[in-house]
């Protein structure tokens, strides 16, 4: 990441966006939870199977680097998930020490639907806004990806 934030107008910006963010994506998740049903999964579940439907065949060590979580949680997630019939495990065929993880047909499902869903909630309510606004969000893309990048690639504490 670069310099940090300077001056008094970037860190309050920065403060409103941040606290905006997580009250965009508690909304989201709020309004499709109601919408999919059970069962109700947590957020680092949906994310863990999110990504595997995305990567089928990913370890949980992978899992766990593209989360920044721990291993252990990774593995408990799975155990969750698996419990649910969300998840499967299967050996990796190269190395039998390794497990890869697959996400079930009620998983891909489940994903597809969500990801619907959210896509059509955030479509209404992006054109329910005045059209500046709507250029405004299209012109900020860019930034909020590299603001995610930035998010990606920082080094753990430890």
């Amino acid at each position: 990441m670069t310099a940090p934030v300077s001056g008094t107008l970037d860190v309050a910006v920065a403060e409103e966006f941040s606290s905006l963010l997580v009250g965009i994506h508690r909304g989201v998740r709020r309004r499709l939870r109601r919408a999919v049903g059970a069962p109700v999964l947590r957020g680092a579940q949906v994310e863990l199977l999110r990504l595997v439907v995305d990567s089928p065949g990913s370890r949980v060590s992978d899992a766990a680097g593209e989360l920044c979580l721990a291993g252990n949680s990774v593995s408990t997630l799975v155990n969750q998930l698996v419990g649910l019939g969300l998840l499967r495990r299967e050996a990796d065929p190269r190395d039998g020490r390794v497990v890869l993880l697959f996400a079930t047909d009620e998983a891909v499902e489940r994903v597809e639907a969500w990801r619907g869903r959210r896509r059509e909630l955030m479509g209404e309510l992006v054109a329910d806004l005045p059209e500046e606004e709507r250029a405004a969000l299209a012109a900020a893309l860019p930034a909020l990806r590299r603001l995610a990048q930035g998010l990606r690639e920082v080094p753990e504490a430890g």
